[in-house]
């Protein structure tokens, strides 16, 4: 039977669960998951699960903050001008906001704090800084 291999495209069902149990992301009740192994498309942590396993095969993988969306960074706190939105915006402690970049890539932001001058923003994805454990199941290699 084929097994998985670097740039091979799979598909996958999938069950994201924090360390505390809690389910934060699933496949179920939708089409599998697809993408090429060893391109980017997903996490380090879950490509590299991928590697060797066989149409039908289930595995549970635990994947290191390092191997997933990376540790939280002060960095990704930022503080804008009240100048530099919209008038009529009236933005609330975690709030989610989309800015964009300077290439037009769109990314969500979270309110942390707000103050007469400034709102302050959080950057960092919502699951940087958390161990993840997926149960993936794969259901075909194209």
């Amino acid at each position: 039977m084929a097994k998985v291999k670097s740039g091979d495209t799979v598909q996958v069902h999938y069950a994201g669960t924090l360390q505390s149990g809690e389910l934060f992301d699933s496949s179920e009740g939708r089409d599998p998951l697809e993408f090429k192994v060893g391109e980017g498309m997903v996490i380090p942590g879950f490509d590299a699960a991928m590697i060797d396993m066989e149409v039908g095969e289930k595995k549970t993988v635990h994947i290191p903050v390092d191997q997933a969306y990376g540790a939280r960074s002060e960095e990704a706190f930022v503080k804008m001008p009240r100048t530099e939105f919209d008038p009529e915006l009236n933005p609330q402690v975690g709030q989610e906001l989309h800015l964009s970049d300077n290439q037009g890539h769109v990314f969500p932001v979270v309110v942390v704090e707000v103050a007469e001058d400034a709102i302050i923003l959080d950057a960092n994805h919502p699951l940087a800084g958390e161990p993840l454990t997926f149960e993936i199941s794969l259901v075909g290699i194209k």
